[in-house]
């Protein structure tokens, strides 16, 4: 999807009191689990945090709305370790600022995967119909060509628009 993409998603997340609510949650979640004993988050836990978040900004009565579209599931343990190393974790836990930076990476990405697999599965079977059609119409080459052209420009665009909450 691009940079373009990552970025209103990215501030979509940022700006919202409902995923920050969540990353609040799941950080005191964390903290309980040890019993207090880190003033932070540790590594292992992660997993377990991103997994809270989901259901958190799922299981609400107004659910998140890039999320509930676009993550179906809480994102895998590659994915959670792929977001921390981009943070730049360099102690043995993460704080509550580096924990919701790491949040809204992993979620970021997440997002913009889910819409790229969306855009890799629609695109090809519009298209297929379109040809199909155009199989069965013989009109010229050039319009199916650009009906084509249009439908994967329209299915981009409303993918993009869709990407902010």
């Amino acid at each position: 999807m691009g940079l373009g993409a990552s970025k209103r998603v990215n501030n979509s997340l940022r700006n919202s009191s409902q995923f920050n609510s969540a990353c609040d949650s799941a950080f005191t979640h964390c903290l309980s689990l040890t019993q207090h004993a880190y003033d932070g988050v540790l590594p292992y836990q992660l997993k377990t945090a991103s997994d809270h978040i989901h259901t958190l900004l799922l299981s609400d009565t107004n659910p998140h709305p890039l999320i509930h579209k676009w993550v179906a599931t809480p994102p895998d343990r590659s994915q959670v370790d792929s977001a921390l190393r981009r943070v730049n974790h360099r102690g043995e836990t993460l704080g509550s600022a580096p924990f919701k930076d790491w949040a809204h990476e992993l979620y970021t990405d997440a997002v913009v995967a889910g819409a790229g697999k969306a855009l890799m599965l629609r695109v090809p079977v519009g298209v297929a119909g379109i040809v199909g059609i155009g199989a069965l119409a013989r009109p010229a080459p050039v319009v199916i060509g650009s009906f084509v052209g249009a439908y994967s420009l329209g299915v981009g665009i409303s993918i993009f628009l869709g990407l902010s909450a």
